[in-house]
């Protein structure tokens, strides 16, 4: 993901309500409070960071077209520092103290699961816009999730590997988090389909930084294609002691990869790379180009997946709370359900179990950067989780 530093123009946040400037100001009513849980100091704090700045943007655009009903959006930010203890807590502090009407969570998976039940049985309305944790949106009919879970992203990686580029020998890497099982899950689930033996299968942990004994173990394979699960952090390594090695077969991976660190980390090593993504770099979309621009303008840095997925979830919320033109948290629950919608992250709606469906951009490194490469649009082979 994007490293994103707060600087001079970043607004100092921590355990704070963040007040908006409004257009609009309807005479006798109070602003309605939008709660947002994100990692804004701890190890999430690039990312906690880069969400709130998203969904500010998001937020600033409703009260400047009117705000809700004429009243305008008022987004309350608490810090979860990344920590499941910390998140429960936050959660009763918004729900009895703050009164938000619904919670956009930029949590990671454990936080975000530590708070969802608070909510649900608050019956307050709660949009995950990065947690893959499945067990999120089986807590009850108040959760709603914008990010694919992994076995969904997982198989839209073997239809790359096995229909667009024509491979058909994979060795699989799976680092050792939810997020890497479920991709990998997702992977072989749908890897016969398109006719892709997996030969082998390896794992390594997020601390891993060499590979040596298991690139020996992979050159030894003589696989066609290597799918590699991860983040920058152990992408960016893995994929220049590939190349190292002499290792030229494609690679491929999943949004996580989707940072210029990556990139920055991998050097010449990095291009080719082919990863699903949840940005559409090639989008000539209004909603899509304005939030990029405006991300950088503001942050100057590039949006990625954390931004653009917490970008989304406010565009859902907002698009919802218009809908159901109340702030009867049960109405705009209700009108979630019903969300069909564009956003920076292509267009969303929501199956039974809140789960997102939606199409996998593709991006491929070229010249230094991550270039727009297509589309894995196949909604059968992408259906979410009933």
């Amino acid at each position: 993901m994007h490293k994103f530093t707060p600087s001079r123009r970043a607004v100092a946040l921590g355990l704070a309500t963040l007040l908006l400037p409004v257009a609009v100001q309807a005479q006798g009513q109070g602003p309605i409070k939008i709660g947002m849980q994100a990692g804004i100091t701890g190890p999430a704090a690039a990312d906690g960071n880069a969400a709130v700045a998203a969904v500010k943007i998001a937020v600033e655009r409703a009260n400047a077209a009117g705000g809700i009903g004429g009243r305008p959006l008022e987004l309350v930010v608490h810090d979860d520092q990344g920590k499941p203890d910390q998140a429960v807590p936050l959660a009763n502090k918004m729900i009895g103290d703050d009164k938000v009407v619904a919670v956009i969570s930029a949590g990671f998976s454990a936080p975000s699961r530590a708070a969802a039940p608070i909510f649900q049985k608050a019956k307050i309305p709660y949009i995950a816009a990065i947690a893959f944790a499945p067990e999120i949106t089986k807590v009850g009919d108040y959760m709603f999730r914008v990010t694919s879970v992994g076995e969904v992203q997982g198989r839209a990686g073997a239809m790359v590997v096995g229909k667009i580029l024509g491979k058909k020998k994979a060795v699989v890497l799976t680092i050792k988090t939810d997020f890497g099982k479920t991709l990998v899950a997702g992977f072989k689930e749908a890897a016969p389909k398109f006719g892709v033996e997996i030969v082998k299968e390896y794992e390594y942990g997020p601390g891993d930084r060499q590979f040596g004994p298991l690139i020996a173990s992979i050159k030894a394979d003589n696989p066609d294609v290597i799918y590699a699960t991860g983040f920058y952090f152990t992408g960016g390594p893995l994929v220049s002691q590939l190349r190292a090695a002499g290792l030229t077969v494609p690679i491929v991976g999943p949004e996580s990869f989707s940072s210029q660190k990556f990139i920055e980390i991998a050097g010449q090593a990095a291009e080719g790379t082919v990863i699903t993504n949840v940005i559409d770099w090639g989008s000539t979309k209004t909603e899509v180009r304005e939030f990029l621009t405006e991300f950088e303008k503001r942050t100057g840095g590039k949006a990625e997946a954390v931004a653009a997925q917490a970008y989304a979830a406010a565009t859902v919320l907002i698009e919802a709370m218009k809908a159901a033109k109340s702030t009867d948290p049960e109405k705009i629950r209700a009108a979630l359900e019903k969300t069909d919608v564009d956003t920076a992250i292509g267009r969303l709606s929501f199956n039974k179990l809140h789960e997102v469906r939606k199409a996998f951009p593709l991006s491929i490194v070229r010249n230094g950067a991550w270039q727009a490469n297509g589309v894995v649009d196949d909604m059968v082979l992408l259906t979410p989780p009933e």
